[in-house]
């Protein structure tokens, strides 16, 4: 393969085979130089891009959404998925701009081309807090599902302790042992995000899976007359429900954060351009899954719906084979979080690669440190999900906090400082309208978390 000196004003998106020595360097080059030579990497596929992107966008969270239907009823509900997906949209649309105008790669160049080093500083913070917490919480659910879990003194077993019964190697360790070692350590050793691009697509599909379960049982239990359809309009009994409205607002406005791994899947599109596209693409699918997933849960359980639908597939659902459709809910959600964990992964070990070595050469082009970083990481998040389950809480409140900030504070920040001078008024309005959203989401999410945190701490006693 012929390598040509391509100057960044020859082309729009051939940032692939240059090489930058200042801050601006992309963590992960999208042609890997070892020992002076590139390899064939022609650059990633539109549809890799989507399915990449969607995978970090599709995670735990899909799970909350029946829940908000039962608080906003369905119309208020869809229309208000479908506002945060064209609301994310900006945010992204702020970042990319502002990425070209300043010649930068990543989030924290972006940030550091506006703020300075403590702006990329803060926004590899971010990150790395947000996504050290979602794995965390990632891996905790898979033990819950898998192995099963135990609260106030009553144990609910897990699909594996259902199927064989209460053994060693059903236990939680040994569970995620054996996940850590057979999945996330060989997922995580790629050092190309497109090459997660077939994992990504099989957990893009076993969010389908779930949708087509939950609609099939859905449809049929309708069909027979045993389940009403849903209210569309929320129900204002008195002026204290209408709080009730804004506490489900923080799960729709986290529900779409990506902005962290939208610069290294551009960095690696053969065409970098049609990062816009990839992004509405992503969207456009997630908001089809986050709709239908929503309207058919809340269909199916309607008022029954709890704060985690997964909950619901642990009882009887009053049809033909209802534990086999259970256990087949409940696996392909384990098995898809276990394929959203290397995407989210990948942001994060590039992330604390950056913070701790702001100078060094690309990560993928020091096996070495790679190693390293990647061994550390994933011991810690190990450890954290078996051995201090409490970790949750925190990270509720340092997690919404990262999130809004990684979402839409820092891209309408950057609009609002404008150093180069391309924002139009309506970015600019839109930036604070996001900012004014995002803090208020904000609080409301730390005090809905701090209030049941006490509510639970005053009830441990009595129980």
């Amino acid at each position: 393969m012929t390598i040509v000196s391509i100057s960044p004003d020859e082309s729009k998106g051939q940032r692939r085979g240059k090489r930058i020595v200042d801050e601006k360097v992309p963590l992960l080059p999208s042609k890997q130089e070892v020992n002076g030579e590139f390899d064939e990497f022609n650059g990633a596929s539109f549809a890799g891009a989507v399915f990449n992107l969607s995978t970090t966008i599709v995670g735990a969270g899909i799970m909350s959404l029946p829940a908000t239907m039962k608080v906003l009823g369905l119309v208020p509900g869809i229309l208000l998925i479908v506002f945060f997906a064209f609301f994310t949209e900006q945010s992204i649309d702020m970042l990319i701009r502002s990425s070209r105008a300043g010649k930068t790669v990543s989030y924290g160049g972006v940030m550091g081309d506006t703020f300075g080093k403590t702006g990329k500083v803060l926004i590899q913070l971010c990150i790395i807090v947000n996504n050290v917490g979602v794995l965390i919480v990632y891996m905790i659910i898979i033990g819950d599902v898998l192995s099963g879990t135990s609260s106030s003194g009553y144990h609910h077993s897990g699909v594996l302790e259902g199927w064989f019964g209460q053994h060693w190697w059903t236990s939680r360790f040994v569970v995620l042992l054996v996940s850590m070692l057979a999945v996330f350590a060989p997922l995580a050793c790629f050092k190309r995000v497109d090459s997660l691009r077939y994992t990504s697509a099989l957990s893009v599909a076993l969010a389908v899976v779930f949708v087509v379960i939950t609609a099939g049982i859905a449809v049929v239990k309708l069909l027979a007359g045993s389940i009403a359809m849903p209210k569309l309009f929320p129900d204002v009994p008195d002026l204290a429900s209408v709080w009730n409205f804004f506490t489900v607002v923080p799960i729709l406005v986290t529900a779409y954060i990506c902005h962290y791994n939208v610069h290294p899947i551009e960095n690696e599109l053969e065409d970098p351009s049609q990062i816009k596209p990839v992004v509405r693409a992503s969207l456009t699918l997630c908001s089809t899954v986050y709709i239908t997933t929503s309207f058919f849960g809340f269909l199916l359980f309607g008022e029954s719906t709890l704060d985690d639908v997964l909950a619901n597939f642990s009882s009887n659902l009053g049809i033909p084979y209802s534990s086999v459709l259970n256990d087949a809910v409940r696996v392909s959600y384990a098995v898809h979080l276990m394929l959203v964990f290397p995407m989210i992964f990948h942001a994060l070990r590039l992330n604390v690669d950056g913070l701790l070595f702001p100078s060094a050469s690309p990560l993928a082009s020091d096996n070495r440190r790679f190693a390293i970083i990647t061994v550390v990481l994933l011991s810690i998040i190990f450890l954290a999900a078996n051995f201090i389950p409490s970790i949750w809480d925190a990270f509720q409140f340092t997690g919404a906090t990262a999130a809004v900030c990684i979402g839409f504070i820092f891209p309408a920040a950057i609009t609002l400082r404008d150093p180069h001078g391309i924002a139009t008024k309506w970015g600019k309005i839109l930036a604070v309208f996001m900012i004014v959203l995002a803090v208020l989401s904000n609080a409301i999410a730390i005090y809905s978390d701090a209030y049941a945190l006490f509510n639970k701490a005053d009830a441990s006693p009595e129980s």
